[in-house]
């Protein structure tokens, strides 16, 4: 944790309004908008690097641009990318506000500012936005990929600077920009379940999107390789529209938990190959049992073993959509002949774009009642102890971990 004495004011951004102070922090292209005071000062939980604890920063106000919009958070999870940056497994810019799965109430616009859907956004609407910021005009925006943006910026994921100190979930408050898709969510779904919605739950709806553009859910068999928060909710949706979903995972626990989330049948991939219990002997079962044989594939845990378990196991005519694999790994063997003859399709997915935030928030308002999606999130810290909720989030003991920042990180 911080090593900012939790009872004592924490430092300060005072100054960063202005255009220059000195102190390391770029200054962003805000020159024109609108000036927030908060009647609270909003902090922030600031990643150093490595090995370092977290600081708390705070952040007096914002100055919000036409089309900004300030949301105070409700709840935050930590997401697997969160932790490999708290690592050092994969590069990131510092200083750095980690977060990019919350939901949150706006406290202030940047009018005028709209929902992904053309609706004008107010003071107190409870909301969900994207994880990215795109720029809508770029050649990749205009083709449909505003996930690629070539002005794209990311949410816990771009280096804190003057006039976008607010930048991660790991925070009271969030400026979001101008160019992030933002989704109006029911009051009555639990926060537990509408937070992963920025990523998780998204991405998912992407891949299944890439996945029926070429092999129609109903009725088909998939297999969701790695059972965290993206694969149990593959599986639920898959199940729910209509497809035979077999799971597979080395942690019992997970395998277990894929079955409440509608999978038909779980299998584990660190089995011997000829155990009744791994994933080619689960599926030839299933088909033994009158089932299809296995056409789409969603590949979510990142494994080396599972991409190539995906492609070898994937049937005539099927689809393999990777999306896990977003860190460096090993490379897989890839059989040209093999695909060509089995008319296999590979497909990658990144991100999302806003009509798939837009589905995931549709489904979540009412698949949690259908599955228990609000058991995901394991246990909940307050902000000040965001260093233990990656501690938490680490072990992958829960699918899901949350911060909350409703009562404020100093007493000061």
């Amino acid at each position: 944790m911080s090593k900012t004495d939790p009872h004592s004011r924490p430092p300060s951004t005072d100054g960063m309004l202005a255009t220059a102070a000195g102190d390391g922090l770029p200054v962003s292209g805000y020159r024109l908008g609108r000036e927030i005071v908060l009647p609270r000062t909003a902090e922030a939980m600031v990643w150093l690097g490595a090995g370092l604890p977290l600081e708390c920063v705070a952040v007096p106000g914002v100055l919000l641009r036409p089309g900004d919009v300030l949301v105070e958070v409700e709840l935050a999870t930590v997401c697997g990318s969160d932790v490999h940056t708290a690592l050092g497994h994969r590069p990131a810019a510092k200083p750095l506000v980690l977060g990019h799965e919350q939901v949150g109430r706006i406290v202030a616009t940047g009018d005028p500012a709209y929902a992904a859907n053309g609706i004008p956004l107010r003071v107190g609407q409870r909301v969900v936005w994207s994880v990215t910021v795109s720029c809508g005009t770029c050649p990749r925006c205009r083709r449909g990929v505003p996930q690629k943006c070539l002005e794209l910026a990311t949410y816990g994921h771009e280096r804190m600077q003057r006039g976008w100190e607010l930048s991660g979930g790991f925070a009271t408050h969030v400026q979001v920009h101008a160019g992030t898709a933002i989704v109006v969510v029911d009051e009555q779904v639990p926060a537990s379940v509408l937070a992963p919605a920025s990523c998780a739950t998204a991405t998912v709806v992407a891949a299944l999107a890439a996945a029926s553009a070429l092999v129609p859910l109903a009725g088909a068999t998939v297999l969701v390789t790695g059972a965290g928060m993206l694969g149990l909710t593959a599986c639920a949706m898959a199940t729910d529209a209509g497809a035979r979903v077999v799971v597979s995972d080395p942690d019992a626990a997970r395998r277990q938990l894929a079955l409440a989330f509608g999978a038909a049948a779980v299998a584990d991939p660190s089995a011997p190959g000829e155990s009744p219990t791994g994933v080619a002997s689960v599926l030839a079962a299933l088909q033994d049992a009158g089932a299809a044989e296995p056409t789409i594939a969603l590949e979510l845990s990142g494994a080396q073993t599972a991409v190539q378990t995906v492609i070898d196991l994937i049937g005539i005519g099927g689809v393999v959509v990777l999306v896990g694999s977003v860190s460096p790994g090993e490379p897989v063997l890839l059989d040209p002949e093999s695909m060509v003859r089995r008319l296999i399709t590979l497909r990658g997915v990144h991100n999302y774009t806003p009509a798939d935030l837009q589905q995931a928030v549709t489904y979540l308002s009412g698949g949690w009642h259908r599955h228990p999606f609000s058991a995901l999130v394991g246990t909940t810290f307050p902000l000040v102890k965001a260093d233990s909720a990656l501690l938490l989030a680490a072990t992958t003991r829960y699918p899901r971990v949350g911060i909350t920042p409703q009562q404020p990180a100093t007493l000061g």
